[in-house]
């Protein structure tokens, strides 16, 4: 991914690690169209920036991705950087039987969502020189957080069609996973103050400075991350979901409390 130049289709770019990156990709020369839901908060999130750009999209209306797609290629057709990174994140009792709405919605979000907007811009972002899908993940991806287990299934998921995605785009498109450890967003109730979570601007930093590199690391894992991603790896899984099960549970009873 060049480091400089791009122009980049940011989803969920309105708030939390979305916004942050739009941010630093368009400080660094970057043109940025931020899409989301929200209108309100997308125009507030580009404002006094000339190369961020604002559309709305809802991911969940197949029909409506399709002619999103075919909108922002007609107005930008430099388009060259797609940056799956809009998600939502439920917490779920698997103990008795419950509504599935939130577990439906999360994964039409977080699965069908970016697999139906790269399908969508796949044959124009093929005929793109420096073309670049940027998936983002989780490091819940590699060890599940249990309080929030279709979230971290579908992370899990996109982990994996990242992989596919990578090998047959070989030499066409390339494709890079961002893999964030928990960050102090909006992201759950009570994250943006929760204690032990990454900062956010400490986040958005050590990232673009990854995306600074040359070439793109093909995983963009900044040092909190790793106690996840490497931990099967490490022969040390059981442990770090027992640690992990632990420690969520406390950072949130301490933000709750707070």
């Amino acid at each position: 991914m060049k480091t400089s130049g791009n122009t980049i289709l940011m989803t969920g770019g309105g708030s939390g690690i979305g916004e942050a990156l739009a941010h630093r990709f368009h400080d660094r020369g970057d043109t940025v169209i931020i899409v989301g839901r929200r209108r309100e908060a997308l125009e507030q999130a580009a404002v006094g920036r000339e190369r961020i750009h604002v559309m709305t999209l809802d991911v969940e209306d197949a029909d409506a991705v399709d002619r999103f797609a075919a909108q922002v290629v007609t107005d930008f057709p430099s388009l060259n950087v797609l940056f799956n990174n809009a998600g939502i994140m439920k917490f779920e009792d698997l103990t008795t039987k419950r509504d599935l709405a939130d577990a439906d919605a999360t994964i039409t979000t977080n699965i069908l969502g970016p697999i139906r907007l790269t399908n969508a811009l796949i044959d124009h972002l093929s005929t793109q020189p420096n073309a670049a899908v940027v998936m983002v993940t989780s490091g819940l991806a590699f060890v599940p957080l249990v309080a929030a287990p279709t979230y971290s299934a579908t992370k899990a998921a996109i982990h994996s069609y990242t992989v596919s995605l990578r090998t047959q785009l070989a030499d066409k498109v390339e494709i890079i996973e961002l893999a964030p450890p928990g960050v102090q967003t909006d992201l759950t109730p009570g994250q943006a103050n929760r204690p032990g979570y990454m900062p956010l601007d400490a986040f958005a930093d050590a990232v673009a400075a990854q995306f600074a590199q040359q070439p793109t690391p093909r995983e963009i894992l900044v040092d909190e991350v790793q106690f996840l991603r490497q931990a099967e790896r490490e022969g040390r899984f059981d442990d770090t979901l027992k640690t992990l099960t632990e420690r969520a549970a406390q950072q949130r009873e301490a933000g709750d409390k707070g």
